[in-house]
């Protein structure tokens, strides 16, 4: 699906929460879930600081969503977020059943990044949402994001 105007706009205020997050010592992910109306249903940043490797934002949004949105209303959502959903917040995304994803940088981007910058190897393959997720649709990388997405990534994982 093509992206408009408005998939930046949303993207816009995931690389927000991403700051927020590397500004409050956390790894540098933010995301949000906007329904069918366009309307922000619910946002949060990466906590994973608290030694909890799962408390990604996206995970919180698909447990957000399955306790507060109904089955029917989930698929018409779109998840907008500054990285890739890694394979655990995919899984979780389908399995609660909702709509389309906007990533700002990819997890193949995040990958090729880290490793440029002698990182680790992630405990967890960088795969694809839509290799996790087959009948998910997901949308990026998405060019104007990268600059400024690679840098907070380097501020925080850059050796």
């Amino acid at each position: 699906m093509a992206l408009t105007d408005v998939d930046v706009e949303y993207l816009a205020r995931c690389v927000e929460l991403a700051r927020e997050a590397l500004d409050a010592g956390d790894e540098p992910f933010g995301s949000i879930l906007v329904d069918a109306d366009g309307k922000t249903l619910f946002e949060d940043r990466n906590r994973v600081a608290d030694g909890d490797a799962t408390r990604h934002p996206e995970f919180a949004i698909a447990q957000w969503a399955a306790a507060h949105v109904p089955p029917v209303r989930r698929i018409r959502t779109t998840v907008y977020t500054s990285g890739e959903h890694c394979p655990m917040c995919a899984a979780a995304h389908a399995w609660v059943g909702l709509g389309r994803i906007v990533y700002a940088t990819s997890s193949a981007q995040l990958s090729r990044w880290r490793e440029e910058w002698g990182c680790p190897p992630s405990p967890v393959a960088a795969l694809p949402i839509t290799t996790v997720a087959p009948r998910l649709i997901a949308d990026g990388p998405v060019p104007e994001y990268e600059d400024e997405m690679k840098s907070l990534y380097e501020s925080r994982f850059r050796p």
